[in-house]
């Protein structure tokens, strides 16, 4: 079912939305810190781009060449976002910028999943 893929992608954006307001709450908690520099997260659609070309394997036993988990398989139950370090000074009002649009795309992503799971309940009462 599509839609089943389409609340699968939206609760990995939710997650990635987590680290990244985590990535932000600790450049405005360090400030203040001499020799700290910004960190950001990796885009979504940079993720989502990686994994798109990966094979996925949410079980150990699953077939693998050389057994377990192999190279260029990406665990479903596991995300490592990519978070680097940029060369500038850290800037509260950049920060709190990054803080809305992150609280502003959360948003985004719950209405698109409650329009959806309505139109689901619709189709199943119908």
């Amino acid at each position: 079912m599509d839609s089943a893929y389409l609340f699968g992608i939206t609760s990995q954006r939710n997650a990635w939305l987590t680290a990244r307001q985590a990535v932000v709450a600790e450049n405005v908690a360090n400030a203040d810190t001499p020799d700290y520099k910004t960190k950001d997260i990796a885009p979504f659609e940079d993720v989502l781009n990686q994994v798109g070309m990966k094979m996925v394997a949410d079980n150990e036993a699953h077939i693998a060449m050389g057994g377990g988990y192999g190279e260029g398989v990406a665990r479903t139950g596991q995300q490592d976002w990519v978070v680097t370090t940029t060369d500038k000074d850290v800037t509260i009002e950049q920060e709190m910028l990054k803080a809305g649009e992150v609280s502003r795309s959360y948003s985004l992503n719950t209405s698109i999943v409650k329009a959806f799971h309505r139109m689901l309940l619709n189709t199943v009462k119908g």
